[in-house]
């Protein structure tokens, strides 16, 4: 992790955002730490830093984990390994 001065951030904030794609800046005030610069070198990387602190996906993923701790679920294994085809839709009828 890269530390910087919040003055030399905010002088130079598209070279630390340059910096940040490739490891987080811990910017400091007065020598202590007051944030953390994170860059993306893509949109999916900001995609997944987005689901990756979203409290709605981990409060999901954390109820699916007590689920399979309880018991409930479907083990990988016992997946059928044979591609599944949807069922067809009936036919909508149209109204005139």
């Amino acid at each position: 992790m890269k530390k910087a001065a919040l003055s030399a951030v905010k002088d130079d904030l598209s070279r630390f955002l340059r910096v940040a794609e490739k490891e987080e800046v811990l910017i400091t005030r007065h020598g202590r730490p007051a944030g953390v610069l994170i860059g993306f070198e893509s949109e999916d990387d900001w995609f997944d830093y987005q689901l990756e602190n979203d409290p709605r996906f981990l409060a999901r993923i954390e109820a699916a984990r007590q689920s399979l701790r309880n018991g409930r679920g479907v083990r990988i294994e016992d997946l059928d390994a044979r591609p599944r085809r949807p069922s067809p839709r009936p036919a909508k009828k149209r109204h005139r």
